[in-house]
């Protein structure tokens, strides 16, 4: 092993067929894009550079990987060179030089790796400018079952880092029957994975599945890069919007109890030097906790929000004797639950295109003719797979949902895997034990469907279709949530009261 000044700072002898190169942690990455290290060995039957010289290459990130064969009579002959490549068109990773004599061999070693490194940094900024965190690389591992691979998984997952402001770079799905316990990928596809990290820029992995926290060890220290699951950035994204006393009380729960159990040893992953996405809240504090001290912290906010739910409990028994049928609108998350109660009750909620972009419950009053009047509650938006300490959390807040005497489901029509996204709710109203209330599937977004969409779409699902920014298709949703309410002999007689917030019918 021979540093850019020349110094050789490893001997290593090994057997004929391997050679055990040791750590290096005297030579961390840190913002270089390759280690600084030269690494030179030998081969005694005159081959080439094999497999697992290149594999070293790409997981250790060297600067050049050499072989020096051997004659017969023990003196070295050819010398044959590899290095790593930037981005190019051909999408080659590396790049292998032919064979020169080792008496004679003429490289600028200073000049060539300084160019190396200079057109990597030259590739990568010219890719597109956004203002963003972090980049990273989505990976799906994809089994026998097609349950075990959603195909929209990828695609959602995108979204999520989109919402955390991460600029996705590449995505990549491995295939296996069964996945590495240790890496989850295969070391020929983690190293192609780490290759492609080096080309585009890339300092973090997001993988699309909870990992164990033995898992996410293993993978930062082979990477030297920083990990993130699925649930982990559901949970930055929640820490992110979480507004109200309440809600980041429910979010930094979750956070501690997920990371509880990741507190084993310090690692890339939750280094505080890092920061940035996974590392909101209370995230940056974990690694100088004991345990003790952590579960201290989580009997003190489960506490806090039992009193928050005594509150609330107490807000739900005095709105119960208003006789006021209860109306809440759940969904898949960014289905436009907030934009249809705007709509709906003339409010301003605060609305965006992402990802739990509204995570606190919030009520209005909507009237309806004859001075009929219910109370429309929009809750925290579901997903597939969402973190049970993070369901857990919120319990308390879906608690509400328990009240209401109809649910309205609304449904991005839009989505190309909506009928995926059905299901999830659905199967979440079940665990909620949610099921023996009405429930009204209204499909939103026509807007952005053709005329021969929806009348397919009509002919194959029962429910209301709208558009949640336009009024005049809404008069269909209110006269159906009024007949279903009647039906259900949800109205009941009371005083005219003045002050309520009227919609638009």
């Amino acid at each position: 092993m021979v540093t850019r000044k020349g110094e050789v700072v490893y001997v290593i002898v090994g057997k004929q067929k391997e050679i055990l190169i040791p750590p290096l942690e005297n030579y961390r990455l840190g913002q270089r894009r390759l280690r600084g290290l030269r690494f030179l060995h030998t081969h005694l039957q005159q081959e080439s550079l094999s497999r697992d010289d290149l594999t070293d290459l790409a997981l250790l990130r060297l600067d050049l990987i050499g072989s020096i064969s051997v004659e017969k009579n023990g003196l070295p002959s050819n010398i044959v060179l590899s290095h790593l490549l930037p981005p190019n068109k051909e999408e080659k990773t590396y790049e292998i030089l032919s064979p020169q004599d080792v008496y004679h061999l003429n490289i600028d070693f200073e000049k060539f790796i300084s160019e190396l490194e200079r057109e990597i940094s030259r590739t990568e900024k010219r890719a597109l400018q956004v203002k963003i965190e972090e980049k990273a690389i989505l990976i799906g591992i994809k089994g026998r079952s097609k349950d075990d691979f959603p195909e929209d998984s990828l695609e959602e997952l995108k979204e999520l880092a989109r919402t955390s402001s991460v600029q996705v770079l590449d995505s990549i799905i491995q295939s296996a029957d069964r996945a590495n316990p240790k890496y989850l990928l295969g070391i020929g596809k983690l190293k192609e994975l780490i290759i492609r990290a080096l080309q585009l820029g890339a300092g973090l992995l997001i993988f699309d599945r909870e990992l164990t926290p033995a898992q996410v060890r293993s993978i930062s220290a082979i990477t030297e890069m920083k990990v993130l699951d699925r649930t982990q950035l559901i949970l930055d994204i929640f820490a992110r919007h979480a507004h109200t006393p309440d809600g980041k009380i429910q979010v930094e729960l979750a956070q501690l109890k997920y990371i509880l159990p990741r507190l084993k040893e310090k690692s890339t992953s939750f280094s505080r030097l890092m920061g940035g996405i996974g590392g909101r809240g209370p995230g940056e504090q974990k690694l100088e906790v004991d345990r003790r001290h952590i579960r201290n912290k989580i009997s003190c906010l489960e506490k806090k929000l039992e009193t928050i739910g005594k509150s609330r409990r107490q807000r739900r028994a005095k709105r119960a004797t208003s006789v006021l049928p209860i109306i809440s609108i759940i969904g898949y998350t960014n289905a436009g639950k907030s934009t249809l109660l705007n709509s709906l009750t003339n409010s301003q909620i605060k609305v965006e295109d992402l990802y739990f972009a509204t995570l606190d419950t919030s009520s209005r009053r909507l009237r309806f003719p004859h001075e009929r009047e219910v109370i429309i509650t929009d809750t925290v938006g579901f997903i597939r797979s969402l973190p049970k300490d993070l369901l857990g959390a919120f319990r308390s807040t879906l608690e509400e949902l328990e009240d209401a005497n109809l649910l309205l489901h609304v449904i991005d029509a839009a989505n190309p895997y909506f009928p995926e996204q059905i299901d999830s709710v659905q199967k979440i109203i079940l665990e909620l034990q949610l099921d023996h209330i009405p429930v009204l599937q209204v499909f939103n977004k026509t807007d952005r469907l053709s005329k021969e969409m929806i009348n397919s779409l009509q002919k194959r699902y029962q429910g209301i279709f709208i558009s949640a920014k336009s009024f005049r298709t809404l008069k269909p949703l209110t006269d159906q949530i009024e007949k279903i309410l009647k039906d259900h002999g949800c109205f009941y007689s009371h005083a005219r009261r003045s002050g309520y917030c009227q919609s638009y019918f």
